[in-house]
């Protein structure tokens, strides 16, 4: 009778547990049964949204100076002002919106980024250029020094359109690319799969 609690204890179903220790992770491994043939997954930052409108209404002022103003003896600020306020409207447009939303998707062959609602920018990370995949549980816009698409030398490429959690591939050419999405441990545990790593924990957990 004694011996009953050290059998529970030792119990072989507890051996395989090990791959996502900590922090409610599952394990990395998983069955072929829980990894989809292709993952789906995105993020969202509805403040972009509010950038967006700003650089809408300086393309609307740039509108209204160009229609409304009447042109001077020398037309030249007018000018000027017309052509900031229209150039600033869409750069910040095209900035804000092109990030609002990404979506990833993963299957047997690549990793596939595609940015705002008509997916532009667009990157396609084949898998046979990744050697590993690690969760991020915190990726802010302060790490890279902005949202979007970043670039810093010291550490890879990313694409930054919220706050929060992330997956983070080692390339073979010994750079990094993350990408923030939900749901990022299953990303991470779908692309460990298709390489075949089993084991270690996700950075963070």
């Amino acid at each position: 009778m004694r011996d009953h609690p050290q059998e529970g204890a030792a119990a072989p179903e507890n051996h395989g547990g090990t791959d996502g220790a900590g922090a409610g992770a599952r394990p990395v491994g998983g069955s072929h049964a829980d990894i989809p043939e292709v993952w789906h997954g995105s993020a969202t930052n509805r403040i972009q949204w509010l950038l967006a409108a700003v650089g809408a209404a300086c393309l609307a002022l740039g509108i209204e100076l160009a229609v409304d103003s009447a042109y001077t003896a020398s037309p030249a600020p007018l000018v000027m002002s017309v052509v900031g306020c229209v150039a600033a409207g869409l750069l910040v447009l095209f900035g804000t919106l092109a990030f609002v939303h990404v979506s990833v998707r993963v299957d047997r062959e690549c990793l596939e980024v595609r940015c705002g609602h008509i997916g532009v920018p667009r990157r396609r990370i084949p898998l046979d250029s990744v050697v590993g995949a690690d969760f991020a549980p915190s990726v802010t816009p302060r790490h890279w020094g902005g949202w979007g698409y970043r670039w810093r030398p010291e550490q890879g490429t990313a694409v930054v359109v919220r706050r929060g959690e992330g997956v983070v591939l080692q390339l073979g050419d010994g750079r990094t690319f993350t990408v923030t999405v939900d749901n990022a441990e299953a990303a991470v545990r779908c692309i460990r799969s298709r390489l075949g790593l089993r084991g270690g924990t996700p950075t963070g957990a």
